[in-house]
């Protein structure tokens, strides 16, 4: 029997650099096959600084997830390395010490800037326009050199260079967030970049989000401000310890360059003859460069160090064909909707213009610019003739399959040799895998997977490609569960949270906006986006409970309480009867009757989809109170879904229809939200309503009748009513609307619309249509339930719940999770012999309740390998 603690980590971090919490509580996984291992007790050890001295702190606690830091809080700018190693029971092995982990905190208040200011450009700004990215440039003489951090953020996109060599791998930092509230600005450790003597720093910016044009509909530029700038901090820091800064001020040097624009929409355009070879190198000469001018945040927040991971590139992926379009063009198919940007290496002659037009599909022989709206999604290079140059974006990027290439050298082959389209995304670690015996199931998993890379890009966008790109909450709110099993989300949604309540309150009305962040900062008559909304704004109370679930951070719950509090106590207008008052309502957007070019105009009625999840979110208001250990709260809020709200709901949209099918709207979403919120309230009722549920569905050829509001929710009030083979029907349908209706159509990502792409080939004719949208792919989380049979069976995985409900003719499955105590793993097969076996491995620490398919009986599990058997086991087809 082995133990050993494979992974120490800090708060939701990776790694833990340049952090903001001076006591960082610490995690560590396990790995190993220990039978039944549970952890008795733990030692910590902390060395503080190169030459400090262990410090062992000796615990009894059988915690091994957000323990507390058991040392003095750190200092800023002060770095540690923490082991670990663990106890068991009497009789169970210990750990050995694990490997050292570093910590560092990032500096800390305003204070530790050193006198460092924003500077801008003594130039004219581009106000009415797109801003040409500027470069900034500082010589600067270091002494011996021991360790060199970089502090740095920008108004704007960054990119830095020191001595000609770029920092870190950040891409599109400092990212996108609430600039008005909260500005980030990231660490580097650069120390090998630095070096005794004659130095140089450049960092070019460009507009992002922060003064591009950007948001919803014909918004205006300089969103956050109308000036390009830079906050930067470089410290290093000698053998003895004494320290030297660089501050941005005004002795920095400014220039333009080879980027002529750069814009999140339209695309960049670069000349190559406009390069300054050497221009953050030491002996450049800086002598026709500009000065710089000192600025302001404007309305940029307070700097903060990052919560969430930066944006990095990932993968790499060669063209798979090259085609030629009806009119001629050449057009390359990279055989995947991906999102990021090209990387050319190309030679030709000079004012060789090569343009690169960016899209998702194809229509009639040739890219579709059609859902792009107003986007140009264009990239244009232009050559210098002085030889190969290998090129790639640095302020933009674009949602694409295919890339239309006009003006391509003859000198260059057009191949994967010069041409790589690179993938990037927050730098997530993936947590969460699943797989089938049916293929189509296992394409529409991994294409869920590429719609969450594709649209995790510092915020969780709707959409990577048109002219929106924004964090809209209902999206969110749907698939929340689903990214928390794919991917290791905790730091990227409490960043984005963090916004949420920032945006959320301001004012007295407490009502979050549609999207976070919101474009309307000055929330004149309270803007056009702070309109209280259901689902939408819900996101406040279901998304930290939902990210509770996963990770058992009450910390986390803790600060997001007070939102969720204000938005159920203020922010949504009611009725006297405590439902919701008829307002603005996307209610069960994308019904998939719901006509093109109206999404909203769904058949069960917004209200009714409103009262539905306020009833839901008030029982969750009450369970976050209990978890926090507030009994009082805890109930008010159960009363008041108890004793007012369901009341309230059955009189308003069950009692009149008694007759009419038992409920308002018979529909697949209204049914399917009542059951699943626990609306119907005897058992009478709820039979009747998952007959009637069942009938509609049948009648409906198993077509999928929901929208946003409705999809996350039916396959799991059909199962919790005995239904589970309907929603397998549903689930395997390949006929629109369907889920694999998109992989029957060569999708490689889910779909906006359940038919963004029609039977003919041809676009769906709304404006609103794009094929890369991830609310749709929220099923995945019944999947990962009830076909892999794996979910947390108490909040932080602690204990697993495995419960696997085989149907749709599946003969196997595999599901594997990394949980804060390890990986998870069920593995089950159904053979020709009609014998159901599984496997399970828990990770030590950690238990799991199993209940086999077709049966009630819960089995205790400890850690180590469990297998089960069932014979004579029919499969459900």
């Amino acid at each position: 029997m082995s133990i050993s603690l494979c992974h120490l980590s800090f708060e939701h971090h990776r790694p833990a650099f340049g952090i903001a919490e001076t006591e960082p509580r610490i995690s560590w996984k396990f790995c190993g096959d220990a039978i039944d291992w549970e952890q008795t007790a733990y030692d910590v050890e902390i060395t503080r600084g190169p030459d400090g001295v262990p410090n062992v702190f000796k615990i009894n606690s059988t915690d091994s997830i957000l323990i507390p830091w058991p040392d003095k809080p750190l200092a800023s700018a002060e770095s540690a390395t923490v082991r670990a190693r663990a106890h068991g029971k009497e009789g169970q092995p210990s750990s050995d010490w694990s490997d050292s982990y570093p910590v560092e905190t990032s500096i800390l208040v305003a204070d530790d800037w050193a006198g460092a200011v924003t500077i801008a450009a003594d130039r004219p700004t581009e106000v009415d326009g797109p801003k040409q990215p500027v470069m900034f440039r500082k010589a600067f003489s270091a002494g011996e050199v021991a360790s060199a951090r970089l502090y740095i953020t920008a108004l704007g996109l960054y990119e830095a260079e020191i001595n000609g060599q770029r920092v870190g791998d950040h891409v599109l930092a400092p990212g996108y967030q609430a600039y008005n509230y909260r500005h980030v600005f990231d660490t580097y450790d650069v120390t090998d970049l630095v070096k005794a003597g004659d130095n140089a720093i450049g960092v070019t910016v460009g507009e992002g989000w922060f003064s591009g044009r950007f948001g919803f509909g014909a918004r205006p530029r300089n969103l956050y401000g109308d000036t390009l700038g830079l906050l930067a901090l470089l410290v290093t820091t000698d053998n003895d310890g004494n320290k030297q800064t660089v501050i941005s001020d005004a002795t920095w040097k400014t220039s333009t360059g080879p980027i002529i624009t750069s814009e999140i929409y339209n695309g960049e355009m670069y000349n190559a003859s406009l390069r300054q070879e050497g221009w953050s190198s030491a002996g450049f000469d800086e002598s026709a460069w500009l000065a710089t001018k000192t600025t302001n945040f404007s309305q940029a927040g307070r700097p903060s160090p990052p919560d969430g991971p930066p944006i990095k590139r990932h993968e790499e992926i060669m063209p798979k064909e090259i085609v030629q379009s009806t009119s001629g063009k050449t057009v390359l198919d990279f055989g995947q909707n991906l999102v990021g940007w090209l990387r050319l290496t190309v030679d030709g002659p000079d004012g060789t213009v090569i343009t690169m037009v960016h899209t998702e599909v194809m229509e009639n022989g040739e890219v579709s610019t059609r859902p792009l709206r107003s986007a140009k999604a264009t990239d244009t290079l232009t050559l210098d003739g002085t030889g190969p140059i290998t090129w790639e974006p640095k302020f933009t990027y674009h949602g694409f399959r295919y890339v239309q290439i006009t003006g391509w050298p003859a000198e260059t082959p057009l191949d994967g040799n010069s041409v790589t389209a690179l993938v990037v995304h927050s730098d997530m670690e993936r947590s969460g895998f699943f797989e089938t015996s049916n293929k189509d199931l296992n394409k529409f998993h991994d294409n869920v997977i590429w719609s969450m890379k594709g649209n995790f890009l510092g915020v969780p966008t709707d959409c990577p490609q048109r002219d929106e790109r924004l964090g809209w909450t209902g999206d969110a709110h749907a698939f929340m569960p689903t990214a928390n099993y794919l991917y290791d989300t905790a730091g990227f949604w409490r960043g984005w949270l963090k916004d949420g309540w920032s945006e959320q309150s301001r004012g007295d009305y407490f009502v979050p906006p549609f999207y976070i962040p919101s474009d309307d900062i000055e929330d004149t008559d309270r803007g056009r986006v702070r309109q209280p909304t259901a689902v939408w704004g819900d996101i406040v109370v279901g998304n930290p409970w939902a990210l509770y679930q996963t990770t058992g951070d009450k910390v986390m719950l803790k600060e997001q309480l007070q939102g969720a509090k204000m938005w159920i106590d203020k922010g949504i207008p009611r009725r006297e009867n405590g439902l919701w008052k008829v307002g603005i309502q996307f209610g069960d957007w994308l019904d998939p009757k719901a006509p093109p070019e109206d999404a909203r105009r769904a058949t069960t009625d917004g209200t009714l989809v409103a009262d539905a999840y306020l009833i839901q979110m008030t029982h969750l208001l009450s369970q976050m109170n209990e978890a926090l250990g507030d009994a009082d709260q805890q109930e008010i809020y159960r009363v008041q879904h108890d004793d007012v709200l369901i009341p309230a709901f059955q009189a308003a949209w069950m009692a009149p229809y008694a007759d009419a099918g038992g409920i308002a709207n018979v529909t697949q979403t209204a049914l399917a939200l009542a059951l699943r919120f626990g609306i119907y309230t005897t058992p009478e009722s709820r039979e009747a309503a998952s007959k009637t549920l069942r009938k509609i569905i049948q009648d409906n050829q198993f077509q999928v009748g929901t929208g946003f509001a409705g999809t996350q929710q039916l396959g799991f009030a059909l199962t919790e009513t005995g239904s589970t083979p309907h929603f397998y029907k549903m689930l395997l349908s390949t006929t629109v609307p369907s889920w694999l209706y998109s992989v029957s159509m060569g999708a490689t990502t889910t779909w906006e619309r359940w038919d963004s792409l029609m039977p003919d080939g041809t676009v769906n004719p709304g404006s609103m249509t794009s094929f890369n949208h991830y609310a749709f792919g929220s099923v995945a989380d019944w999947m990962h339930q009830k076909i892999g049979g794996l979910a947390p069976g108490v909040p932080g995985w602690k204990t697993i719940r495995v419960a696997p409900e085989p149907g749709g003719g599946i003969t196997s499955a595999r599901s594997a999770y990394r949980s804060a105590y390890g990986w998870a793993n069920v593995t089950w097969e159904v053979t020709d012999d009609n014998k159901f076996s599984m496997t399970v491995k828990v990770p030590p620490n950690a238990r799991a309740q199993v209940v086999l398919p077709g049966g009630t009986e819960v089995y205790e599990v400890g850690s180590g390998e469990s297998s089960f058997e069932i014979d004579g086991f029919v499969l459900p087809v």
